[in-house]
């Protein structure tokens, strides 16, 4: 197959006395979320969306909750180490597409770091990243700032 797509998906708790990290990028808030690593939802859900178009499991699989290796990571590695292990498959990331869902902060003037970010990470432009946020309207878990939720599709293409 030529050209693969993926989709991601990841959830965390939002708490007091947590940095919190979305996209990679350190957001001033009074809550963030709760994890194993620093709980990057956004950066977890783009991991998955490429782990699974390469058929290659979970973040899950990879970096286990259970390792304490893992403890505390910085997320913008464990999405270049899935960026190295989808290119070991033979592919390349064409673009990525995602969004949040989290009724606070807004997020809109930390989306452009963010792109950047994730671009540098994974050898992609910016204009290849796309960032879109949402509020629940105050419904559910995401409404009522108890956690946050990141979706991403991504598009890897085989190289040569």
């Amino acid at each position: 197959m030529q050209i693969r797509v993926g989709q991601g998906i990841d959830f965390h708790q939002l708490v007091e006395g947590r940095d919190f990290w979305l996209g990679g990028v350190l957001v001033p808030h009074h809550k963030g979320a709760l994890g194993h690593s620093d709980a990057d939802v956004l950066l977890h859900a783009i991991c998955d969306a490429m782990l699974g178009a390469a058929c290659l499991g979970d973040i899950g699989l990879h970096f286990p909750d259970t390792d304490m290796a893992y403890k505390n990571a910085d997320s913008k590695i464990l999405l270049k180490k899935c960026n190295e292990l989808v290119q070991a498959e033979g592919y390349s990331l064409i673009n990525i597409d995602s969004t949040i869902c989290l009724q606070l902060p807004k997020i809109k003037p930390y989306v452009p770091q963010m792109q950047q970010v994730i671009a540098n990470i994974v050898s992609l432009t910016v204009k290849d990243v796309s960032i879109k946020a949402t509020t629940t309207e105050k419904m559910g878990f995401v409404g009522r700032e108890e956690g946050i939720v990141a979706y991403a599709s991504i598009l890897l293409q085989k190289q040569g």
